[in-house]
């Protein structure tokens, strides 16, 4: 007798593209089964079931990351990068020899002098490591043993959407799934009430930069593995509060109900994107409890708001933003993602640098306290930096009372703490003219492997087929800089 439900066929009815698309995924998934352990599918090696979601590669230094972006690119001349040497040739034209006919931006690719200036602001050693920080950070001095600055980073892109898409895809070009969601997907999540991924964003005084979604997506990869934008204010995630009149008890009868109809549709069709959508469902029932609980500061103590400054009551600044991580890191969020934007100073530099370090100097030198009086910072990887450095030259006239810096991909510095990187410790070196690397070297793709190396993860085994070909986060290069990790 024939059957007249067309879907009860529907399985019976696999065509040959379906077929082998199904396929690839059986085999990827013997694939990633032998990555994970080697011996799995051997006679001799012991019984072994398939390993757990978010098993690493290897034991790792860090559990968590928190990632300070300073967007728009803060200058590492008026930051950690001390040039005496600009201010004995103040004025001077940055030598050919120096500048050896590098790319500029088509702002400053027009000027017919490229004077030197030197850093708006005077500089001090700190610390037993002595470590050079200017004077627009006074809490971060002191704390610099804590941190490991880099002053060797460099990258090809000049223009700050491709750039900062970089840093967080590992590709300038957008569509790659972000480095949050590379973390989601390899290690899984520690609390299952909240993402595996969470972003933060605030502003500053200085000139921005946009911010896009494409930075905290998931690519290619299952959307649940998408970065969560946390708003300010009573309302963190966009439409996760019941609709008046629903009760909470009536949306888990229809999430019960929808998940029910995605499950006969997922079995029926094969797609792993229906089951997705049932996690983020369920994730979104889950964090209409959890998300506020770890929103609300009100109960943090006293010497806590003293330590992160006043502002960190202010809902979207950056030392809320600043708490927030902390909190969120403490309830098993895996990757956390702030931004902090107006860091672009093309004009009046020595005024903006200046409200730009009073916004996350105390904040940031705070959160760093914070985890370590926990037990936090040893397991957690706290990150801070942008997307390029500032030229050497001042962009436009000279004016050494107004000035501005254009973008410098060859040489900038970060910094970095906790999280099995080594403490007190300065990593590469620029040249006299702070332009040109000259020890040391660590491309964008190294400080990817890096950090998923100190996470567990081996960068050239976690990867992901898509379109016939095997993504990874740092494309087809990247080393692990062995001398920052502890």
């Amino acid at each position: 007798m024939m059957n007249d439900n067309p879907l009860s066929e529907h399985p019976l009815k696999v065509n040959r593209r379906h077929f082998f698309s199904q396929l690839s995924v059986g085999i990827g998934s013997l694939a990633l089964g032998s990555l994970l352990i080697p011996d799995l599918f051997t006679r001799s090696g012991p019984t072994q079931v398939s390993p757990a979601p978010g098993l690493p590669h290897f034991a790792p230094r860090a559990k968590r990351i928190i990632y300070l972006f300073q967007a728009g690119a803060p200058s590492q001349l008026e930051t950690f990068d001390y040039k005496p040497t600009l201010l004995q040739r103040m004025g001077e034209d940055l030598p050919e020899s120096v500048r050896q006919g590098q790319r500029l931006t088509g702002m400053t690719s027009e000027q017919e002098r490229f004077p030197l200036m030197p850093a708006a602001v005077g500089f001090k050693q700190y610390g037993e490591s002595g470590a050079w920080v200017s004077d627009y950070f006074p809490y971060l001095s002191k704390i610099v043993d804590d941190l490991c600055f880099v002053k060797s980073m460099h990258t090809e892109a000049i223009n700050h959407d491709p750039a900062i898409t970089f840093f967080q895809t590992g590709s300038q070009i957008s569509g790659r799934p972000s480095m949050g969601s590379w973390m989601s997907y390899g290690l899984g999540n520690e609390n299952k009430n909240l993402p595996s991924f969470v972003v933060l964003t605030s502003r500053g005084k200085g000139n921005s930069q946009g911010l896009y979604s494409k930075l905290w997506s998931s690519g290619f990869l299952d959307s649940k593995h998408q970065g969560v934008l946390l708003r300010s204010g009573h309302n963190p995630v966009l439409y996760l509060n019941n609709p008046d009149g629903v009760s909470r008890s009536d949306k888990r009868h229809m999430l019960d109900h929808v998940a029910t109809l995605n499950e006969l549709h997922q079995n029926a069709t094969g797609d792993d994107e229906i089951e997705s959508r049932i996690a983020q469902y369920e994730m979104a029932y889950r964090m209409q409890m959890s998300v506020p609980e770890v929103m609300d500061v009100t109960k943090e103590p006293e010497h806590i708001v003293k330590l992160y400054g006043e502002d960190c009551q202010v809902p979207g600044t950056y030392a809320a933003n600043a708490l927030q991580a902390r909190r969120l890191a403490e309830n098993g969020v895996r990757f956390i993602q702030l931004y902090h934007q107006g860091w672009d100073q093309h004009g009046n530099l020595p005024d903006e640098m200046a409200g730009q370090a009073r916004d996350v100097d105390q904040a940031s030198a705070a959160l760093i306290i914070d985890l370590k009086q926990r037990g936090l910072l040893e397991d957690t990887l706290v990150i801070w930096g942008g997307e390029f450095g500032r030229t050497n030259y001042c962009q436009g006239n000279f004016d050494p009372k107004n000035y501005g810096r254009d973008h410098h991909p060859r040489a900038f510095s970060i910094w970095m703490a906790g999280g099995g990187v080594k403490p007190g410790i300065t990593y590469g070196r620029t040249d006299e003219f702070g332009y040109n690397i000259e020890e040391n070297p660590v491309h964008i793709n190294d400080f990817h492997a890096t950090l998923m190396y100190a996470m567990g993860l081996d960068h050239e085994k976690l990867t992901y087929k898509y379109q016939g070909r095997r993504f990874r986060l740092t494309d087809v290069a990247g080393n692990v800089i062995d001398d920052l990790l502890a």
